[in-house]
């Protein structure tokens, strides 16, 4: 049996001491903030990130260096067979495209998954991929069961504030202005390669109530993992485990942070529910 090596990016949410303690490697997303390139988990701290959006920085994400990707891969392939990489969704960011390209000189000893996934979902894909990897599954044959269940997946997330939607042009300014008048709290969907908008409540108890309404909806057809995320407000992202927990007493319920380069877009005080499938062990 192969030995192999899972490679993700910081925007599943895992930190590098989580890697460290599941056996797998992250490769930290950059930003450039007012100029200067940041690392986040390396020298870049959510607390430090939200400060600096709060203080109305210019804040670009971007992506690892093709030579970043590839001096981690070699330095893997020392003591791995093979790599499963795990970037951020294709539909968010070119770094999975990029990716792919650089596979193409390790023949077939890297299987970059294009599974269109981001933050607490796209973690829900390497800890199946280890459990693939368990049951004996090479490289190639998890990223292909990856990419095939890629859509049993989705995130509902409640923003708080129409202003960071504005700046990075997903809304206009007159939309903002009337949003921000009315009070209205967007929900949005990341399914598959886009964020996209769903629904548009008035009330953050309306909002929890449409995103629990459409986690039910998509969680008939089979058993599902549900996480949380937030965007710098935990407390509520708890209370709202505890009100999941009541309707899906079974169920775990993973509580994490959303990642930075979602954050950017959306601002803090969001919310999210996300579902994931669960497939069976023969799969």
């Amino acid at each position: 049996m192969s030995k192999i090596a899972f490679v993700t990016d910081s925007n599943s949410g895992i930190t590098q001491e989580q890697a460290d303690e599941l056996g797998i490697f992250v490769v930290p997303m950059p930003f450039t903030i007012n100029g200067e390139e940041y690392f986040e988990g390396i020298n870049l701290t959510t607390e430090e990130f939200y400060k600096m959006l709060e203080n109305e920085a210019e804040i670009f994400t971007s992506q690892p260096t093709p030579e970043t990707i590839m001096k981690m891969w070699e330095d893997i392939l020392e003591d791995y067979d093979e790599i499963v990489h795990i970037p951020m969704s294709s539909g968010l960011s070119s770094s999975c495209s990029t990716a792919k390209v650089l596979a193409e000189e390790y023949d077939g000893r890297v299987q970059v998954v294009n599974n269109q996934r981001i933050s607490v979902t796209q973690r829900e894909s390497v800890i199946e991929g280890m459990e693939l990897a368990k049951q004996g599954k090479n490289a190639k044959e998890i990223k292909e069961f990856l990419e095939k269940t890629k859509f049993d997946s989705s995130i509902y997330i409640m923003v708080d504030t129409l202003k960071y939607l504005k700046k990075g042009g997903r809304v206009t300014p007159a939309a903002a202005a009337l949003g921000t008048l009315l009070r209205i709290k967007p929900v949005l969907q990341i399914r598959g390669e886009k964020l996209d908008a769903f629904a548009k409540a008035r009330t953050v108890k309306q909002a929890k109530a449409i995103m629990m309404e459409a986690i039910e909806k998509d969680t008939q057809d089979g058993e599902y993992n549900l996480q949380i995320a937030h965007t710098q407000n935990e407390e509520a992202a708890m209370e709202l485990k505890e009100e999941l927990q009541k309707i899906y007493p079974n169920r775990k319920i993973y509580v994490d942070k959303l990642s930075l380069s979602v954050s950017c877009h959306i601002g803090p005080g969001a919310l999210a529910i996300a579902n994931t499938k669960k497939h069976s062990s023969d799969s």
